[in-house]
């Protein structure tokens, strides 16, 4: 019962934690999965010097590569790469309108992709309004509250970094676990095919002497 509560706890507690870093900033994170000569965009809107941050990587798939735009709300690229698997891009808004980043895999012929990406826009807003109010000196409490919330902020960053990584490996080891499998049959295959041939050999060796006698 204590073991069930506390997974339920920290649960839970990833769930305020996740809420509150969203409200905070206006962000969106998301897993998608990229097909084969497939492109999906996605659409966000920002006002006029607002901070943008686009951050990407490629979990699984091909050669864990894809083809990334940044557009103004004139459809005008900002930031390009092609067949990067990771990368943190951080602009600041130059006019109000809507923001569309696109994921590509147009290059790809057979392999699909799974991709992770988190779109921030806008500055955190303070933890209280008396935070952003007065212009005097933090007080204990305060600062004490900062501390553990930036420190919670870096955790998270930690934690999702490491299940894309675990994802990624996961991917990896899968993949090696299936070409071993059938290279291991094909070895199994190939020392049956040779134990019959060496059999019908012998055979017919012991029946030809058998003839000449």
């Amino acid at each position: 019962m204590i073991s069930g509560m506390s997974h339920y706890s920290q649960l839970l507690i990833w769930l305020v934690l996740l809420v509150i870093s969203c409200v905070l900033v206006n962000c969106t994170e998301l897993t998608l999965e990229l097909e084969d000569n497939a492109r999906q965009c996605f659409y966000e809107d920002v006002k006029k010097g607002t901070k943008v941050t686009l951050e990407f990587q490629v979990i699984t798939g091909g050669n864990y590569d894809v083809d990334v735009t940044l557009y103004d709300p004139k459809d005008k690229p900002i930031y390009t790469v092609q067949k990067k698997q990771y990368d943190s891009h951080t602009t600041t808004a130059e006019e109000d309108g809507t923001y569309k980043f696109c994921f590509s895999n147009e290059f790809s012929t057979f392999t699909h992709k799974t991709v992770y990406f988190d779109f921030q826009a806008g500055d955190e807003a303070p933890l209280t309004k008396s935070m952003g109010s007065h212009h005097t000196a933090l007080t204990q409490m305060e600062t004490a509250c900062v501390t553990i919330h930036e420190n919670l902020k870096i955790a998270i960053d930690y934690q999702t970094h490491h299940r894309l990584r675990e994802s990624q490996g996961r991917d990896v080891s899968e993949y090696l676990n299936e070409r071993v499998q059938w290279w291991s049959i094909g070895e199994s295959i190939l020392i049956v095919i040779v134990g019959i041939c060496q059999v019908f050999i012998l055979r017919n060796f012991f029946a030809e002497r058998r003839s000449n006698i």
